[in-house]
């Protein structure tokens, strides 16, 4: 069942961030306790979950993905360190937990969101892989997360507050913001798997749906659900008077898109036949999730 392959893959990624983060016990001690503060214990792995289901359904085994499965959540961690800082979201509450900045302070966050940034990098390298799949896995990872990715779609979302964007420049943001970091994620389990080009490009397209429609259940997740059920701070969107789906859509609207998402995922995957089940499960669990 796919909720048992889930488990077993959050385990592993679990596995893996422990070994990999430095000890507490260790100096400096503060900024150790910081980095694990920030990734262990929470959140909903979706991103190593793709890592998993993409490359298994291409035939690779789950130790050969632990390193990217691993990476994607450390750049993913130090990407909420830092989104919940004062200068950006100011942020006290994820994943159900003080901030880093507040349970520490915020010389320390930025210092731990760097050193995850940092971990990423350096276990690609390190991983027991072929050095032409490391080099890929460490290009697709790191377009992901700059400018052209994660950091450029957070620069427009500053831009943007306080002000009426236009659906395109909406779905341009977040699909910088948060999908290009998903879309990495599949990539790089695909890369293990020894995809071709036809299957990496049918993998995008799934990739890019998907990170739309987690996007679109995060902007309703902000209207309808509280903050005990999101671990974080709710109604956070509508204070900041930022550009939402169903700002732009409404309510009813966003859920119709949500569920054409659904269908042009299910169509991306339809090429790939029974072994991309768990993909699609993810897909349906971004579209379903309550929290």
């Amino acid at each position: 069942m796919a909720s048992e392959r889930f488990a077993r893959w959050a385990a592993r990624t679990e596995a893996t961030l422990e070994r990999l983060l430095p000890d507490p016990a260790d100096a400096p001690s503060r900024l150790h306790a910081a980095m694990r503060h920030a990734t262990l214990g929470g959140g909903k792995r979706m991103r190593p979950l793709l890592v998993y289901a993409a490359g298994t359904a291409l035939g690779a085994g789950e130790q050969a993905l632990d390193a990217p499965a691993a990476a994607v959540e450390l750049v993913h961690a130090y990407s909420l360190v830092h989104d919940d800082l004062p200068a950006m979201d100011d942020d006290d509450l994820r994943r159900g937990q003080p901030t880093v900045h507040v349970a520490f302070d915020e010389a320390t966050a930025i210092l731990a969101g760097d050193a995850l940034q940092t971990l990423a990098f350096s276990t690609l390298a390190a991983a027991d892989a072929p050095a032409a799949l490391r080099i890929d896995w460490v290009r697709t990872l790191a377009d992901a997360s700059g400018v052209a990715g994660m950091c450029g779609g957070q620069a427009l979302d500053i831009d943007a507050t306080g002000r009426a964007q236009s659906l395109a420049q909406l779905q341009r943001m977040h699909a910088l913001k948060t999908g290009a970091l998903i879309r990495a994620a599949v990539r790089m389990g695909a890369l293990g798997g020894g995809a071709d080009a036809a299957t990496l490009a049918q993998l995008d397209a799934f990739a890019t749906s998907l990170g739309l429609a987690f996007q679109v259940r995060d902007d309703l997740l902000d209207i309808e659900a509280s903050s005990e059920q999101l671990g974080k701070t709710a109604g956070k969107d509508v204070a900041q008077a930022k550009s939402t789906y169903p700002a732009l859509l409404g309510i009813a609207g966003a859920r119709t898109k949500l569920e054409e998402l659904a269908d042009d995922m299910r169509t991306a995957l339809g090429p790939l036949g029974a072994g991309a089940a768990a993909l699609a499960a993810l897909g349906d669990m971004a579209v379903r999730r309550t929290h």
